[in-house]
């Protein structure tokens, strides 16, 4: 064996230890969500939310792996972003901004954090309001769970990509509400939060993927997004754009000295991450952040829309491919939804009465299987309750 491929070994999930971090990475980012989700109150500003979700997944990152002989890179791999109503994503304010939340409010929240570059993602959609979630609204919201619930029991080995998709519209529909365009389900590596292996949510002419089969030992974040609408995400400011990653592939020689300081530090804080304009705060900064995207330095996150009145509902968590199953890793409870409607159609049904986990033929004493090995394709009873799209765990 080589020593790329000794090293690429060593860096997915038949690794003990990566399988770990993955894992820390998600109980830091579970509980970073618990705290964001408690600090949504009326009249609570949306940046001031935001800062503390940063600042604890930055304290705990910091906390962890800290008296070992490599040293080990870890902190944010998404800043947290708190989208409000018709907003889809990535909305993360300057410290300027005075955006308060307010009764009733559909709060879309989004963050991930990483140790050694293994990247644990969640979003979740939280109502603002006592008691259970009526309406279009539960409607939406059990869509999307229950789309994602589906994914992460076809997201196994030997499955493809188109399935997935395929299997997600047909939810949506069953809920009468469309998959937003655009939104991917990306494999992850080390340090990698968007790689070439995808799942596409809606396929269309416009957009295609690569045919791809899932393995074992791979890792996926499942991102869905679900509407009543259109479900064709608009940009309609960028100066509301505060979402950055740094463009490895790419170079050019800005040509103000001021821009090529702030480049510089942000290739230093951030060279791979993607990070928030809040931490390079100044009118310089942002002038600067706005020369290296025009020269293709930087990747935006631009701040999406739904139209006026309509409002959207994603989910993203990791699922590990491990060899006894898909293994899910971040999640919060649902709010109690109370759709309109029921799954009526027999496939996701069928889908949903999948377990997640393998078990070999025989019972007893697992033991560790020699390559080659058969497995049995029957798995561990894990339904779904397909009636309000409430998820399994706790």
């Amino acid at each position: 064996m080589s020593d790329d491929e000794r090293e690429e070994k060593e860096l997915d999930l038949s690794s003990a230890e990566v399988v770990t971090k993955y894992k820390t990475a998600a109980e830091i980012v579970n509980k970073a969500l618990k705290l964001v989700i408690s600090e949504c109150k009326p009249k609570a500003k949306v940046v001031d939310i935001c800062e503390k979700g940063d600042s604890y997944i930055r304290e705990q990152t910091g906390n962890v792996y800290k008296n070992v002989k490599r040293k080990i890179e870890r902190g944010i791999a998404f800043p947290t972003c708190l989208s409000v109503n018709n907003v889809i994503c990535h909305f993360s304010p300057l410290a300027s901004d005075e955006a308060v939340l307010e009764e009733r409010d559909i709060l879309k929240i989004d963050m991930a954090c990483h140790i050694d570059g293994f990247i644990a993602a969640v979003a979740h959609t939280h109502v603002l309001q006592e008691g259970p979630i009526t309406g279009r609204a539960a409607d939406v919201i059990a869509a999307a769970n229950t789309a994602a619930e589906v994914a992460l029991r076809l997201v196994r080995p030997g499955k493809k990509n188109k399935d997935v998709s395929e299997a997600i519209q047909k939810v949506a529909a069953a809920y009468d509400c469309k998959i937003v365009e655009g939104v991917l389900s990306h494999q992850m590596k080390q340090f990698v939060i968007d790689g070439n292996k995808v799942v596409l949510s809606l396929s269309n002419p416009e957009t295609r993927v690569d045919e791809a089969e899932f393995e074992e030992n791979e890792v996926y974040a499942i991102d869905i997004v679900t509407s009543p609408g259109d479900g064709k995400p608009k940009l309609l400011d960028e100066k509301q754009t505060t979402i950055y990653k740094r463009a490895v592939d790419k170079s050019y020689h800005l040509k103000m000295k001021a821009f090529r300081f702030i480049f510089s530090d942000i290739s230093q804080k951030f060279p791979i991450m993607p990070f928030f304009a809040r931490a390079l705060e100044e009118k310089r900064a942002c002038l600067g952040l706005v020369e290296c995207v025009n020269h293709e330095l930087l990747q935006p996150y631009p701040v999406l829309h739904e139209k006026p009145g309509d409002y959207v509902a994603p989910i993203k968590f990791p699922v590990l491919l491990m060899p006894n199953g898909s293994d899910r890793v971040t999640f919060h409870p649902l709010q109690e939804l109370q759709p309109t409607k029921a799954i009526d159609d027999p496939d996701v049904k069928a889908w949903l009465a999948l377990g997640t986990k393998t078990k070999k033929k025989g019972g007893g004493k697992k033991k560790k299987g020699k390559k080659g090995d058969k497995v049995d394709e029957s798995v561990e009873a894990e339904p779904m309750d397909s009636t309000n799209g409430a998820t399994p765990q706790d």
